[in-house]
């Protein structure tokens, strides 16, 4: 086994927790793990390395937009996760909306717009929240409330390093809502409950950042409701082993959203999915054996 981990991307310290979660796990279960931080080298390291598969725990961009998944794919060596086409479309917002709402999926409205024209004037009335068009765990998101001075600067710093079109969306308020999809089937909804107020960074990966109710107080049809769009979209980007997919939930005007689906979530003591699966009675152990089974052995099966 070979695990990946760290990487180049924003989200390299988180990546690396969850990579090294994993590789304990694999040598619990008597695997010989090999644990690679992933550099511009993967294709050289892979090849002297050969491992039987790899367990991708990269996050962010390059580990998880399909950069990765295309030298494994070269390389000829069966990996865990999503595929090429998948990891690139969940991790593209705008173009992973388009195919969730062809889908029946009920996504977010918006657009993308140039960062410096968001930065000049409102582009949107407040409230909206500003993203960068392809990260993840909070990385560059912004939220402009009703009555702010004015729109945000931030994506016009020099430090701003996330692309020159950034993703605009109204702000949904309600509920922070969390389904991890494991082959086609959804596991259970999370109810986030953030310490700062926003799941951000902090919030998502720091020791007591935010309380995690599950399965989450809610109306039973929207919690229905939320398992069903989870797998409608799993399966309408085309992932594969485990996905996890996070909400916004209006309960005054019973308006169920879905903000953006991730293809590698993350296998942090923290994260969503474990803690979903160990819910029903699935171990951190038994999950990533799970995942690393589908990946050797039964890409594209469903069920758990």
């Amino acid at each position: 086994m070979a695990v990946l981990m760290g990487g180049l991307s924003s989200e390299r310290e988180v990546s690396l927790v969850s990579g090294r979660e994993c590789a304990d796990a694999l040598e619990r279960l008597g695997a010989k793990v090999s644990r690679i931080d992933a550099g511009r080298d993967l294709a050289q390291v892979l090849t002297a390395n050969r491992p039987d598969v790899v367990f991708n725990a990269l996050h962010g961009a390059w580990g998880e937009d399909g950069c990765v998944q295309g030298v494994l794919e070269t390389l000829g060596l069966p990996y865990t996760h999503s595929g090429v086409l998948a990891s690139a479309l969940a991790m593209d917002k705008a173009k992973a909306k388009a195919v969730l709402a062809a889908a029946g999926v009920t996504v977010p409205g918006g657009g993308l717009f140039n960062r410096f024209d968001v930065a000049k004037s409102h582009v949107m009335a407040p409230p909206y929240v500003v993203k960068p068009n392809a990260e993840g765990s909070s990385v560059g998101v912004f939220l402009v409330f009703e009555g702010a001075n004015g729109p945000p600067q931030q994506v016009v710093a020099p430090d701003w390093t996330f692309g020159e079109e950034v993703m605009v969306e109204p702000y949904i308020a309600g509920q922070e809502l969390a389904v991890a999809v494991m082959g086609h089937q959804a596991l259970t909804v999370t109810d986030i409950v953030s310490r700062t107020g926003f799941y951000d960074y902090d919030a998502k990966y720091g020791e007591g950042g935010s309380t995690h109710i599950m399965p989450a107080d809610m109306p039973k049809p929207a919690f229905e409701r939320a398992l069903r769009m989870a797998e409608a979209a799993h399966s309408a980007l085309g992932c594969q082993g485990v996905t996890r997919s996070d909400f916004r939930y209006d309960n005054i005007n019973d308006l169920l959203v879905l903000l953006e689906v991730n293809t590698q979530p993350g296998m942090t003591p923290t994260s969503l999915a474990p803690e979903q699966a160990a819910h029903l009675g699935i171990g951190f152990d038994d999950l990533v054996l799970w995942i690393v089974e589908q990946a050797y052995g039964g890409r594209g099966k469903s069920g758990i």
